[in-house]
């Protein structure tokens, strides 16, 4: 009797430490194999330990390994202050384990008894670092103790946005607007969502704010498929400023649209439900297939083609091409804070030259007359600005075609001087400040000449 009133406490314990052990393995896997979170977040998911566990303790990893993604220089600093030698190479996951749980006792002010006696059990069970148990419940115990007050007088925004990127967006925007850039970076995203139609009714309907832009803000949820109208496909998750992007094409209503680097589909959607004829292009077999699931659950149809953009050549051309172009995305750290530890400065002109490549081929499929938008989510002007700047010098038989802020619902202040649309991490004042932001974007419109 006494072992069967126990179980649902042993397995409250156990969820609780394999909930830890998967964000030990997620952060592993970015900071130790250089791989996106949700990369391995979608493969360590599918062990059968983990994949066992109820969604609010996947959830629980997923915060806990983004929280140590987006303030790492800050967990290091603390650790840093209670470990007397640095550790050795041959030490398994105890790093991540150290990380994962001056996280939780700092970040997230979770009770320091259990963070402590969990790590410490994780650490037991990793064959290369349980040598360590000890250390790791000293250490996280000093933590618990002393963290808060160690971080109190650090400035975060420089202990966790990496000099390269720092020095990038003081160089590009000026030091006022790069803190801004940064402090806005470090905030978790809210959720955004767009919809088929009848946004006024919907935002009510889930409790969610209805932006200037036309997407739909949701201050709280909990699974999105459980949400009301996602298994009928009403609406699909897009950030808001990617939203701003598709409707740079303008009217698009019964008119070929080319969607290049389509997956997963937001800008698709967009242009689907907006009346045009759109033809998807994507290399990535996985990315497209998660594109066709949600065409499937949205009813939208839409041709899609697995080709190289940068190299496709379907024999026609189109009225609107969209290159949503691949780039260092640091535009979007806000929800992908592994970009702060994957990404490194070399990338930005190796990105540059893929981009200046598939631009310069995306022309070839407009028609005369019609419409060239190029787009990145980087905030880096060799990924956005100097690509145009570049690209029109050299094709004279396109010019650029100013977007007005009221077309596509943006703010005044996030339209250039030349007619591109530029957000940045900070923009979108709302209030309360904690679900006040958009992605940073960059969209500029050409028109080929007749």
């Amino acid at each position: 009797m006494p072992a069967r009133q126990n179980a649902p406490k042993d397995q409250n314990l156990q969820a609780g430490l394999a909930a830890r052990e998967l964000a030990v393995r997620l952060v592993a896997g970015v900071l130790m194999q250089s791989r996106p979170l949700e990369q391995v977040l979608a493969e360590v998911s599918a062990v059968p330990r983990f994949a066992a566990l109820e969604a609010r303790d996947r959830a629980l990893a997923r915060a806990v390994a983004a929280t140590v993604l987006r303030r790492q220089g800050e967990l290091e600093h603390v650790l840093g202050a209670f470990l007397e030698r640095p550790l050795p190479r041959d030490q398994g996951r105890l790093w991540p384990i150290l990380l994962t749980g001056a996280a939780q006792l700092v970040c997230l002010d979770m009770p320091a008894h259990a963070v402590v006696d969990l790590a410490v059990e994780t650490t037991r069970r990793d064959r290369a670092a349980n040598r360590f148990a000890k250390l790791v419940n000293a250490v996280l115990r000093r933590v618990a103790e002393r963290g808060p007050q160690l971080l109190a007088a650090q400035d975060r925004v420089r202990l966790n946005i990496p000099d390269w990127l720092w020095q990038r967006w003081n160089a590009a925007y000026g030091p006022d607007t790069a803190r801004l850039i940064a402090e806005a970076s470090l905030r978790e995203a809210p959720l955004d969502i767009s919809v088929k139609s009848d946004a006024p009714a919907w935002a009510e309907r889930l409790g969610g704010r209805l932006l200037s832009t036309g997407s739909i803000r949701l201050t709280a949820h909990g699974r999105i498929e459980d949400l009301p109208g996602y298994a009928e496909g009403a609406w699909w998750v897009q950030d808001a400023g990617a939203a701003l992007v598709s409707r740079a094409a303008g009217d698009v209503a019964g008119r070929t649209v080319a969607d290049l680097c389509a997956a997963p589909g937001g800008k698709t959607a967009a242009l689907a439900v907006a009346g045009a004829h759109v033809t998807a292009v994507d290399l990535s077999a996985p990315r497209l297939e998660r594109l066709r699931e949600n065409l499937k659950r949205l009813t939208l149809a839409v041709e899609v083609v697995e080709a190289d953009a940068a190299a496709w050549s379907p024999g026609r051309t189109f009225d609107v091409v969209l290159l949503d172009a691949p780039c260092t995305a640091t535009g979007t750290i806000r929800r992908h804070p592994d970009i702060l530890r994957l990404k490194r400065s070399d990338d930005v002109a190796r990105m540059a030259d893929l981009q200046g490549r598939m631009l310069a081929h995306a022309a070839t499929l407009v028609r005369p007359g019609g419409l060239l938008v190029y787009s990145t989510c980087s905030l880096e002007p060799e990924e956005a600005e100097r690509q145009i700047a570049a690209f029109l010098p050299g094709h004279p038989d396109f010019q650029r075609l100013p977007i007005e802020a009221t077309e596509i619902g943006a703010e005044p202040a996030w339209i250039g001087p030349d007619g591109d649309l530029r957000t940045l991490p900070f923009h979108l004042t709302l209030e309360p400040a904690d679900v006040s932001g958009i992605d940073g974007f960059y969209a500029a419109r050409l028109r080929r000449k007749p």
